[in-house]
C-alpha cells in the first residue's frame, strides 16, 4: 500500500506510541508504524526530498499535527510521548484534528497546509548533510575519525586499505575507565539507502577482528537492513544514519555551530510529572 497522507497517519502513529509504551524516538516511531502498515521495503524507503523518505516527512507533520492537539509532547533530546489526553483516546477523527489545529491559527496553518507539492523551508539537516556529500571521500572518513574521538573513542585510526572488506578505520572505546572495547568501522557516503546486504558482508569482515562493529552513513538504513544488524544469533552492529550523523555533529559543535539563548526560562511542569 502507498504511504498514507499526514492525517492518515495520525491513528497508525498514535497505536505505535502505545504498543511503544507510550515514548518513542523518531526512528522507532518510523519502524512501528511501518510494520502497522505492512508497508513493503520499498514503499517505507520511497524518497521524498533529499535524504527524507515519504513516510518519514508524512509523519513529521503528522506528530506536528498530534502536538497542537495536545496528544503528543516532546523532549530536547528528540524522545516523543502521549500526553495524559493522548493517552485516554484509542482513536482519533482526523478531520476533527484539521480542524482544530487549523483554528488555533488559521492564517499560519492553511500557509503551512503540510502537500508534497507545498513549499518547504530548508533543514539545517538536510543542508549539513548535502554539505558532507560534497566532501571528497578520505574527508569524510577523516570526519568520522574526528567524530568517535569527538566522542570518548581512544586509538582511532583510519585503515581504509584495498581488500580489507570494506573496512575503513578502527578504535578503542573505554567503559567506566575498566573495560576497553575495540571497534572497527566503515564510513558509507550514500546518498540513498544502505542495504541488509551490505550490513552483512560488513559484519563478514568484522567477526574475528573486533568487538563491535559501527557502520556510519549520510544515507538511511533499510528496514532489513536494522534488523540484520540486530538479528539474533550474529555479533550485533551499531548504525549511525545521515540524520543521526548531523544530530551528533551539531551536538559536538563540529561544523555546526548553535546561536545559545540570551537568557534561559525554567519552569517545573508538576502536571508531566503526575501524568506518567
Amino acid at each position: 500500500m502507498p504511504v498514507p497522507t499526514y492525517d492518515g497517519l495520525f491513528n497508525p502513529l498514535l497505536r505505535a506510541m502505545r504498543e511503544l509504551g507510550g515514548s518513542a524516538s523518531v526512528a522507532e516511531q518510523e519502524d512501528k508504524v511501518a510494520g502497522l502498515l505492512d508497508l513493503s521495503e520499498q514503499e517505507a524507503s520511497e524518497i521524498h526530498r533529499g535524504n527524507r523518505s515519504k513516510l518519514s516527512y508524512r509523519l513529521a507533520w503528522a506528530r506536528n499535527y498530534l502536538k497542537r492537539a495536545g496528544l503528543l509532547e516532546n523532549s530536547a533530546r528528540g524522545v516523543w510521548a502521549l500526553t495524559a489526553k493522548g493517552k485516554s483516546v484509542e482513536k482519533v477523527d482526523p478531520a476533527k484534528i484539521n480542524r482544530e489545529v487549523k483554528g488555533l491559527d488559521r492564517t499560519q496553518a492553511e500557509r503551512e497546509e503540510p502537500t508534497d507539492a507545498a513549499p518547504e523551508e530548508t533543514r539545517w539537516e538536510d543542508e549539513a548533510l548535502e554539505t558532507i556529500k560534497q566532501i571528497p571521500p578520505k574527508a569524510f572518513e577523516r570526519l568520522c575519525q574526528r567524530l568517535l574521538r569527538e566522542s570518548g573513542f581512544i586509538q582511532v585510526e583510519i585503515t581504509g586499505r584495498s581488500g580489507d572488506g570494506g573496512i575503513d578505520g578502527r578504535g578503542v572505546v573505554r567503559v567506566g575507565g575498566v573495560l576497553s572495547f575495540h571497534v572497527i568501522f566503515q564510513c558509507k557516503r550514500y546518498k540513498d539507502t544502505v542495504s541488509a546486504a551490505v550490513v552483512r558482508d560488513f559484519r563478514g569482515a568484522m567477526v574475528g577482528r573486533a568487538d563491535k562493529g559501527l557502520l556510519i552513513t549520510t544515507g538511511t538504513f533499510t528496514r532489513d537492513a536494522r534488523a540484520e544488524a540486530q538479528r539474533d544469533g550474529a555479533p550485533p552492529l551499531d548504525l549511525i544514519d545521515g540524520e543521526e550523523l548531523v544530530q551528533k555533529l551539531k551536538d559536538l559543535r563540529l561544523g555546526i555551530e548553535v546561536t545559545p539563548q540570551v537568557s534561559e526560562q525554567v519552569e517545573v511542569k508538576k502536571e508531566w510529572f503526575n501524568s506518567l
